[in-house]
């Protein structure tokens, strides 16, 4: 080891250049903005979806239809999952949202909706927020209690 030689350790030594801080540091007078114009102005920003003043993508494309604000989105759940869900064990004979939930089908704050698909051989009461005629029929066929929230 000798002067010459001598090295701070690796990563020790973080040096970014530094710009706008005289030319002797080879980013200085324009401070790597380009010459004049909008985008080298202190506190330029651009309106999100600009494109240059041509007519934005988002005003370019018609609209139509109606949305409706009030309207509620229900998670389907049909009965051969549930059937599925019987099988492996993971329910038994009471399904509510909680267990839903731990069971993944759902997610807390989801409305859920009963779907008439598939056989259901289980007796199960189950208490959600709607259920199909089909669906309900099938579970009271199957001896069990459908309760709507």
């Amino acid at each position: 080891m000798s002067l010459h030689n001598l090295q701070p350790a690796e990563g020790s030594v973080k040096k970014e250049k530094r710009i706008a801080r005289g030319e002797g540091s080879g980013k200085g007078g324009t401070a790597t903005r380009g010459h004049n114009g909008q985008k080298s102005r202190s506190g330029y920003s651009k309106k999100v979806g600009f494109e240059g003043g041509q007519m934005p993508l988002q005003r370019r494309v018609p609209k139509f239809g109606f949305t409706n604000i009030n309207r509620k989105e229900y998670v389907g759940v049909n009965l051969d999952k549930l059937q599925t869900l019987v099988d492996e064990g993971r329910i038994t004979d009471t399904v509510t949202l909680d267990i839903l939930v731990a069971n993944k089908v759902v997610s807390k704050n989801e409305l859920v909706k009963i779907l008439g698909r598939g056989e259901l051989k289980a007796k199960l009461n189950i208490t959600v927020h709607k259920f199909t005629a089909t669906a309900k029929a099938a579970i009271e066929a199957a001896g069990g209690e459908a309760v709507a929230l």
